[in-house]
């Protein structure tokens, strides 16, 4: 029972719903194709009882407002975004939309921490379990390496801005679909050009793919100064690097993520433009 407990579980994380096809199949009737050999006859079946015919399956109507495609729900999330004139109206702004699923199996949003006139703003992927039962951005045991590794340089939660490109937790903590990360882009695109940060440092390959828009993987993308551009043409030095999920898992990576945190603190206390 546990074994099958687990699969349906896995099947449930994989968006599996369904477990028949939409018509029935007589596999019995095909196997008994197959086995009877050439040239000898299978009895006739009977005919089979007429069944009641279902009525057809209707979807539901969308609410209005609602997006009916990746598109439209990405324009809408940009229009919301836009209006957005401070972080509060912009968290309101979230609070309100209803173009992503994600938003509807979470507890709830996970916005942002620390100190939004910082100058340091970290983009992470998605909350996980913790962060979507306590309503913040890393604190779990990948939090807590954070802190470590922002000690490292001197820093700490009272001296960054934290954020995550998606603020809804995902089922299971899987990665974040690339249909969710566009529709969320506008919001993080947002939040960053309000909170005016002079460096970003994105944490993991999903956070930094969706931001950079690059498709190399992290570890060709880390350690490299990037830039990214505000709607209002404010250019922000930012860099990629491990996600403190990632370095748990392979802590032999922990030295290049140190070496990502040296450049940013160098960044710190070069002059600035």
């Amino acid at each position: 029972m546990q074994e099958a407990a687990a699969l349906l579980r896995w099947y449930a994380e994989l968006g599996v719903d369904v477990a028949v096809e939409d018509t029935g199949q007589d596999r019995f009737a095909e196997s008994a194709h197959e086995a009877t050999p050439a040239g000898i006859a299978t009895p006739a079946r009977p005919p089979a009882p007429a069944q009641p015919v279902a009525p057809p399956v209707v979807a539901p109507a969308a609410a209005p407002g609602l997006a009916q495609s990746v598109e439209d729900t990405v324009a809408a999330a940009r229009a919301a975004a836009a209006q957005a004139q401070s972080l509060d109206e912009l968290r309101g702004m979230l609070e309100a939309f209803e173009g992503l699923a994600l938003k509807r199996t979470a507890t709830r949003l996970v916005f942002a921490s620390g100190n939004p006139a910082a100058r340091v703003m970290l983009v992470g992927e998605a909350p996980g379990r913790d962060e979507d039962r306590e309503g913040e951005p890393f604190v779990g045991r990948a939090g807590r390496l954070l802190d470590l590794m922002l000690a490292a340089i001197g820093l700490d939660r009272g001296s960054v801005y934290i954020a995550n490109v998606i603020p809804w937790r995902p089922p299971g903590n899987r990665t974040p679909t690339p249909q969710e990360s566009q529709v969320c882009l506008p919001f993080i695109r947002r939040q960053i050009e309000l909170a005016d940060p002079d460096i970003l440092v994105f944490l993991g390959g999903t956070a930094a793919q969706t931001m950079t828009g690059a498709r190399e993987g992290i570890l060709r993308m880390r350690g490299k100064w990037r830039e990214h551009v505000t709607a209002s043409g404010n250019a922000i030095p930012a860099m990629p690097t491990l996600h403190p999920a990632y370095l748990l898992r392979t802590p032999a990576h922990k030295r290049l993520a140190w070496r990502d945190f040296l450049e940013v603190k160098m960044k710190l206390r070069s002059p600035q433009d």
